[in-house]
């Protein structure tokens, strides 16, 4: 396929084109190497390169160093509610969840993590770092912790959903808040979740309690800004 010369820049172009033939791909694909596509569409490296450029600042395509251009997915939509979990809640719209855990450690509570779980400054917590992937694709990072008595409770947890987990053993939570923000990801999280450092991550701390208020769960998660939208309910 040649590019025609038109007014707009060939790299606009032809990234209008790319853009187009990506509903071809699932997320997760590569594209042709560099020198295939120019080929193709009879540009030099340098125009393919720009029109890559424009498709990765959007969010569309991840440059992953020594494997080439990788095809990313369209955000979706999770409902933030007290009752609400996420496994249960994007399983619900037909997609594929499963959460990974990737450390078990020990902490200490700050001030802030003190006063939330009624506890004081310093005092010993156990953390559970979760990776969920949708359809095989990574999305968010969670840290979870809890006061480090439930270190027993949670032996057992070697993945899938926290709160599935919980309510198994007769421990049901339900979300008491949360707070939304939105940073840029560390390399090595941006590197976890297959995202560029440039795009933004949805930040979200939340506290969940059990069925008689007391307060159990502190979770940090972050998610790709291009893979969620989150919708708050009342």
């Amino acid at each position: 396929m040649e590019m025609s010369r038109q007014a707009e820049p060939i790299y606009l172009e032809l990234a209008a084109t790319l853009r187009r033939e990506l509903a071809d791909y699932r997320a997760g694909d590569f594209l042709p190497a560099e020198v295939q596509l120019a080929a193709r569409f009879k540009v030099n490296r340098h125009t393919l390169r720009r029109a890559v450029d424009e498709l990765v600042q959007e969010g569309c395509l991840l440059r992953r160093q020594g494997k080439g251009t990788q095809v990313l997915s369209r955000p979706l939509v999770y409902p933030v509610a007290a009752e609400s979990a996420y496994s249960q809640s994007l399983s619900a719209q037909g997609l594929g969840v499963q959460a990974q855990l990737l450390q078990r450690r020990p902490c200490r509570a700050s001030l802030e993590e003190a006063g939330h779980l009624g506890l004081a400054e310093q005092s010993a917590l156990i953390e559970l770092h979760t990776l969920r992937h949708l359809d095989d694709q990574p999305v968010s990072l969670i840290r979870h912790r809890y006061c480090a008595s439930r270190a027993a409770f949670l032996a057992d947890y070697q993945g899938g959903s926290v709160r599935a987990y919980f309510a198994e053993r007769q421990l049901p939570l339900s979300r008491a808040f949360s707070v939304i923000g939105a940073r840029l990801p560390s390399r090595d999280e941006a590197a976890e979740l297959l995202m560029p450092r440039h795009m933004p991550v949805l930040s979200v701390l939340t506290l969940s309690r059990d069925a008689s208020g007391q307060p159990v769960e502190i979770a940090y998660s972050i998610s790709r800004s291009d893979r969620f939208q989150y919708q708050v309910t009342t």
